[in-house]
């Protein structure tokens, strides 16, 4: 087999293991919090550890992708991710779980760097719809099995066994990488912007922080207006810092391209909205009305299935189809999809929910295929570290202010003495508001005369040292 479908290969088993990894995770979560004895604040920090981790380090692994190699980085991913994974599932406290999760996402952040770049840096024309068609059906698979792997799991075996299971996984694409995939990097590379690191890191976590803080001891907590005052200052010195600076870890110049900021504002608002519900959707199956982590996860089941589904056609007609009217369109529909399941009171099943699981699943499923493309097809394939690199990141940000901010209405919509049905129903209304606001905007935004035509000569890469697949 060709060394560019090992890459596909490799590239599609990491994504799977990342993303198989977040919804298992979630249907677990119940049980971490009771068997660790943790609050729900705690929880919260469990799974936003990793998102801003990852978010955190995503821009400056893609500069050292390009400056030291694609393959090289994607290594070291692999290995800091399952050795995080083992680190998880060995927790014996709440700190511990969390700081592991953190040190997951420092290997999931050079992970998904470095995947869409070895993509578009292997594949061209045609068979770049292909290569992301199938890295997009792996999103689908890998996020429809987790509810139900991780129902199983959690409920046959116990929560440590959603982290065991990366590290088969992990170890197959270590030892496939290091063999059957070849370097490549920016001709033109840039030196890593720590003072930019710092500041953005400094300020995603404290408006995190301050949200969380917010809804556990309310609005009128003085220590979450002094991180919300934190996040501001550090994040308008990052903006400063990266304005000045010749070659800035984030481009703002890219700001100028309607289709990146169309791209970007899809990618913040699919992860911000039905993604950052997933874990309130799991406690209430859970903790409201007291179904098992399997059979949350079972009941989770359609939203990802119908993902899978329509991330497989989307894949195939993205090449043939404006991106717009895949992404735009699709985001609508998760917006939709949110509303419906607003009907949720005291007295109704979870059945209720199917209609608002079935179309929010097949609006994601449109989207996340063609917005992967966004992110690369707009720059020179020099740049397609950062431009991924900022693209993923503000799925992660997404994803970690949504759960931080609906956490915040969830806790005082019940410190106001509403039940949880009523309180999930704003949270549900928040969250398909953004996702229509989103599908707007992409629709706007996106156009097919910002991409830019890509070939293998733009792009350096190492003589293959490596013995020649058979």
């Amino acid at each position: 087999m060709d060394r560019k479908w090992w890459t596909l290969v490799v590239v599609c088993a990491a994504t799977f293991m990342l993303l198989l990894d977040v919804t298992i995770v979630v249907v677990a979560l119940p049980d971490i919090q009771s068997s660790l004895r943790t609050d729900f604040g705690e929880v919260q920090w469990v799974t936003d550890a990793y998102a801003l981790s990852l978010a955190a380090l995503l821009l400056t692994s893609g500069s050292l992708a390009d400056r030291f190699g694609r393959r090289r980085l994607f290594l070291v991913g692999l290995v800091v991710f399952t050795a995080g994974s083992v680190l998880c599932a060995a927790a014996g406290s709440p700190a511990m779980l969390i700081w592991s999760r953190a040190a997951q996402g420092v290997g999931g952040s050079i992970l998904f760097s470095t995947s869409l770049a070895l993509l578009a840096t292997n594949f061209h024309g045609r068979e770049r719809g292909v290569a992301f068609g199938a890295w997009g059906a792996i999103t689908g698979v890998s996020t429809a099995l987790g509810p139900l792997l991780g129902g199983l799991i959690t409920s046959g075996i116990s929560w440590r066994g959603v982290f065991w299971v990366n590290l088969p996984i992990g170890i197959a694409a270590i030892a496939l990488t290091a063999v059957r995939v070849d370097e490549s990097r920016s001709p033109h590379p840039t030196r890593p912007d720590w003072p930019g690191f710092a500041t953005f890191t400094l300020g995603l976590v404290a408006l995190v922080y301050g949200l969380i803080r917010a809804g556990q001891e309310g609005w009128s907590d003085g220590r979450a207006w002094a991180c919300f005052a934190i996040a501001v200052v550090a994040l308008g010195v990052f903006v400063a810092l990266e304005a000045r600076l010749a070659h800035p870890m984030f481009d703002l110049g890219l700001f100028r391209i309607p289709t990146f900021v169309g791209g970007s504002t899809a990618a913040f608002a699919m992860n911000g909205s039905l993604f950052a519900m997933i874990l309130y959707l799991t406690v209430y199956l859970q903790d409201d009305l007291g179904y098992s982590a399997l059979q949350a996860g079972l009941r989770l089941l359609p939203i990802f299935a119908t993902s899978m589904v329509a991330a497989t056609v989307a894949g195939r007609v993205s090449s043939h189809v404006p991106v717009r009217l895949l992404i735009g369109p699709g985001l609508l529909l998760v917006g939709i999809g949110l509303l419906l399941m607003t009907r949720v009171d005291d007295h109704t099943s979870w059945s209720v929910l199917v209609p608002g699981f079935l179309v929010a699943g097949l609006g994601s499923g449109m989207v996340n295929p063609p917005l992967a493309s966004t992110a690369v097809g707009v720059v020179p394939v020099h740049r397609s570290g950062m431009a991924s690199g900022v693209n993923t990141t503000f799925r992660q940000i997404g994803i970690a202010v949504g759960i931080a901010a609906y956490g915040t209405l969830y806790a005082s919509s019940l410190r106001q003495g509403h039940t949880v049905a009523h309180a999930l129903d704003r949270l549900f209304v928040v969250a398909g508001s953004a996702a229509v606001i989103g599908g707007l905007l992409a629709l706007t935004l996106i156009r097919s005369r910002d991409f830019v035509a890509h070939t293998p000569a733009r792009e350096h890469r190492e003589p293959v040292t490596e013995p020649a697949a058979s």
